[in-house]
């Protein structure tokens, strides 16, 4: 029987991660997995914890129990423990009680509670990359599962994170249609990639490891978190209304085909502003409002994710 370390933050999903997260515990006891459980206090504090139970051996897999900051911050603590020689780490879990739950989607883990808690106690088990974006308020670097964003996005993601009311993909469209009026002006910005180099001005540059961002967004529907190369999509500056069309091509996952947008594949990445300021967020993570260079690094077969 696997012994677990759940990590659980009771703010997640608008206050309703400690209410959820009491569920998910009552569902893994009637399975009968073995686990210990933490709440987290602050930010950073699920990276803190997740690190001192990976370097502490007593655990088969960390769990974080929260929504896709939470995630990130287990993963960070994971990633730091390997880089002090922690080895062989623990697999990372995540139960999905959050808003927008786009790494564990792009993991492949179930959404609904009951069902997470079903494949937690299965235990299977997938190797994936992770990615390590550098600069903005991390010059030291900070990882993601998920994907970074640049630019539109997220703005939407700094605008969502305001609302009072709404929650989930709700709060996502609502603030994307808001963002229109706020964000319409693309920096000029170069993006460096594999040895290759494009310079436009654009509206938005996702380096995505995973497929959703927004709790409904398919940036990358045909991303894999286990094949070597990030899927980058790159939005250049178009007008108003052509935004607002591009709104549903991204929730179908189909906006390839529309001649402004750009995908490509690369394991390296840096973007620079030359004109203009770099918004941008690691799944979901503020890393800079007004940066100006982020290099994004993809590290293949990093961490066993349970699925």
């Amino acid at each position: 029987m696997s012994h677990c370390f759940l990590i659980a933050n009771p703010t997640s999903g608008r206050g309703a991660g400690g209410h959820l997260a009491l569920q998910a515990e009552a569902l893994l006891r009637g399975q009968g997995l073995r686990f210990d459980r933490v709440l987290t206090e602050r930010p950073w504090h699920a990276a803190e914890l997740a690190q001192q139970a990976a370097a502490s051996g007593q655990y088969d897999a960390i769990v974080a129990a929260g929504g896709d900051g939470t995630a990130n911050e287990v993963l960070n603590g994971l990633m730091l423990a390997r880089r002090s020689g922690v080895g062989p780490l623990p697999a990372m879990g995540m139960l999905c009680v959050g808003r927008g739950n786009d790494f564990a989607f792009s993991m492949g883990v179930p959404q609904d509670l009951e069902a997470g808690c079903r494949a937690l106690v299965a235990g299977r088990r997938r190797t994936i990359d992770v990615g390590q974006v550098t600069g903005g308020l991390y010059p030291q670097g900070r990882y993601f599962g998920n994907g970074v964003g640049v630019g539109f996005d997220a703005v939407v993601g700094f605008v969502a994170a305001k609302m009072k009311r709404l929650s989930g993909f709700p709060s996502y469209i609502v603030a994307a249609l808001k963002t229109i009026f706020l964000y319409y002006r693309a920096p000029l910005l170069k993006v460096e990639h594999d040895g290759q180099e494009l310079i436009l001005p654009a509206l938005m540059v996702s380096v995505m490891n995973g497929r959703r961002l927004g709790g409904g967004f398919m940036i990358a529907p045909a991303g894999d978190p286990e094949d070597g190369q990030f899927d980058l999509c790159i939005a250049r500056e178009v007008s108003r209304p052509r935004i607002f069309a591009l709104i549903p091509r991204f929730m179908a996952g189909t906006q390839a085909t529309h001649p402004a947008i750009t995908t490509l594949r690369a394991s390296r990445v840096t973007i620079t502003a030359l004109k203009g300021t770099l918004p941008a967020h690691a799944d979901g993570e503020t890393l800079c409002t007004e940066g100006e260079q982020l290099t994004v690094e993809l590290l293949p077969q990093q961490l066993q994710v349970i699925w």
